[in-house]
């Protein structure tokens, strides 16, 4: 951030009194310009025991299959979010979310929330930011071509929780891998 958005002025980076570690601060007017991570709420969207995925049309990772998700909107509710990407993405509409899948990943400033639910009428197509949607059962998952860690993190733990019946919530964080010094 270079400008002041409030006033146009620069900013500059600097601990504000009461505060615990650097902000971008108005040199003029001294607001403070706090910026947070990104929220990104998607589905898991089910009809008929098989999962409804995404090819991506857009980078990162365009041509590669993944649950519909996206950056939550202002004004919105998680659920909202959920449930507006997965119409965005696959032109479902879906019922029934409940909260099932939290990532917390610091490295890249992001929180990822996935929401079980069921397509309504099983009905689906192809939204603008995806080339192809379509409904997978877990041995016709093209596991090799999932777009992103999370994504096949939550599906790998869906099918094993299918099997149990039992759909805990789960919470945990994905930290920056670290390259192999060989």
């Amino acid at each position: 951030m270079n400008f002041c958005t409030s006033c146009g002025a620069a900013v500059a980076l600097r601990i504000p009194d009461g505060d615990d570690r650097e902000r971008f601060v108005c040199t003029v007017c001294e607001v403070i310009h706090y910026v947070n991570p990104r929220v990104i709420v998607g589905c898991v969207p089910v009809y008929e025991g098989r999962i409804l995925l995404c090819k991506r049309a857009i980078e990162p990772r365009s041509g590669y299959w993944t649950l519909p998700a996206g950056f939550m909107e202002n004004g919105e509710t998680t659920v909202q979010g959920a449930a507006r990407e997965t119409w965005e993405e696959a032109r479902a509409r879906v019922t029934g979310l409940e909260l099932y899948r939290v990532f917390d990943v610091p490295h890249i400033n992001q929180v990822y929330m996935f929401y079980r639910c069921q397509v309504v009428n099983g009905e689906f197509g192809v939204g603008p930011e995806s080339t192809e949607t379509a409904l997978y059962r877990q041995q016709d998952i093209p596991w090799d071509e999932i777009a992103f860690p999370v994504v096949q993190e939550t599906l790998r733990e869906y099918f094993a929780d299918c099997e149990s019946g039992h759909f805990p919530v789960r919470v945990s964080a994905i930290e920056r891998r670290r390259p192999s010094s060989r």
